[in-house]
C-alpha cells in the first residue's frame, strides 16, 4: 500500500511532505483546502480530529507533524535525516523535533487563529500580540543555535532542520518578521535552497 499524507499548502504537513520527498519514498499526497474539517467534510473519516497532517501507513494513522517526520525515517531509513542513538547529538535532535511544534508552532496557531480563522468579532488582538511575543522569546534558542553551525545538529541536514524551518515558514506567512534576525536569516537562506524545501513549499 502507498503511504498516503493528507496534506493543506504550507500547513504543518509540510513536515512529513518534505521529508518524504528528501527520503525519495513514494507516496500519494491528497491536498486540500485549509481548514479541512469545514472544507472537506469526508476528511473526518480518516481523522477525526480535523486537523492536518494526517499520514496513512497500511494499518498506521499518525496525525502529529514531527513525530510522521520521525516514523519516516525510523522505518524506511537508514537515512542520514535522522541522528541515531549513538551519535552525541541524538538528545538535542530529539529536543528539536518535539520543540519545534510543542514550543515554536503552538502560540503560532494562536496568532493564526485570533488574528485570521475566527470571525471578525470574535478575533483578538491582545491575545494574538501576546502569543506573538511568546513565540519570539522561545524563538531565541534558534537564534542562538544557528551563531555558528549550517545545520541545527550534526553536522548535516536532519528532520530537525525540517521541522524548525516550517516554524520559520509559518511565521513568514502571518508576517513576524522579526523573526528573521540575523543568524535565522542566514540559516533559512541556505536551508531553503534545497530542492526538497522548494518542492514541498509549491506543492
Amino acid at each position: 500500500m502507498t503511504i498516503q499524507l493528507f496534506h493543506c499548502t504550507r500547513a504543518r504537513s509540510m513536515r512529513p511532505l518534505w521529508t518524504l520527498i528528501e527520503m525519495g519514498l513514494p507516496h500519494e499526497l491528497i491536498t486540500m483546502p485549509f481548514p479541512p474539517r469545514i472544507t472537506t467534510r469526508d476528511y473526518l473519516k480518516v481523522n477525526p480530529l480535523g486537523t492536518i497532517p494526517c499520514l496513512v501507513d497500511d494499518d498506521v494513522n499518525m496525525t502529529e507533524s514531527a513525530g510522521i517526520c520521525q516514523y519516516l525515517v525510523d522505518r524506511y531509513g537508514p537515512t542520514d535525516l535522522a541522528v541515531r542513538v549513538e551519535e552525541p547529538d541524538y538528545g538535542a535532535y530529539l529536543n528539536w523535533l518535539h520543540r519545534s511544534d510543542a514550543t515554536l508552532t503552538f502560540p503560532q496557531t494562536l496568532v493564526l487563529r485570533y488574528t485570521r480563522l475566527e470571525p471578525e468579532e470574535r478575533r483578538n488582538p491582545q491575545v494574538a500580540n501576546d502569543y506573538r511575543r511568546w513565540f519570539l522569546a522561545r524563538l531565541r534558542c534558534v537564534e542562538e543555535a544557528t551563531a555558528d553551525r549550517q545545520y541545527l545538529c550534526a553536522n548535516r541536514f536532519t528532520i530537525a532542520d525540517i521541522c524548525i524551518i516550517y516554524v520559520l515558514v509559518l511565521a513568514q506567512s502571518l508576517e513576524i518578521t522579526e523573526a528573521f534576525t540575523p543568524n535565522i536569516q542566514r540559516y533559512w537562506d541556505h536551508i531553503t535552497q534545497r530542492p526538497g524545501f522548494q518542492q514541498a513549499f509549491s506543492l
